[in-house]
């Protein structure tokens, strides 16, 4: 979580590997270092006091190449495209909503798919386990 709140950062198991892979570490050094598990999900540690993501560095991503397809896909989740959720919630806590470049909805709807998957494999993977 990079402002403090909203939940957890999910890993999948590609997100894992494409991570470890990125830090130079043995998967399960990387695991052990930065991942708990709750209800069978894997996902980052939240080890500072303030709520924000353990690899934000001077208000910039640290992993931002091989970032978790949770944050690669932010903020164009199904659940965050209700035009409630939208115009409240999302505007608040998304400081670049409504600024720099238009995304086009094609793009838009890239996201939302590959966090769609992303999801599905994650749930396949806690009922394989």
């Amino acid at each position: 979580v990079s402002r403090g709140s909203y939940g957890f950062v999910y890993l999948s198991k590609k997100d894992i590997l494409r991570l470890a892979k990125y830090t130079d570490l043995p998967i399960k050094d990387f695991i052990n270092l930065y991942c708990d598990k709750t209800d069978g999900f894997v996902h980052f540690k939240e080890r500072r006091k303030n709520g924000e993501c353990q690899f934000l560095e001077k208000k910039r991503c640290s992993i931002y190449a091989a970032r978790p397809t949770q944050c690669r896909t932010w903020p164009f989740w199904d659940e965050n495209m209700k035009t409630k959720i939208w115009n409240k919630e999302m505007q608040s806590f998304c400081p670049g909503i409504g600024k720099g470049e238009i995304i086009q909805p094609s793009q838009i709807e890239k996201h939302i798919n590959a966090d769609r998957k992303n999801e599905d494999e994650m749930i396949n993977e806690v009922l394989k386990s």
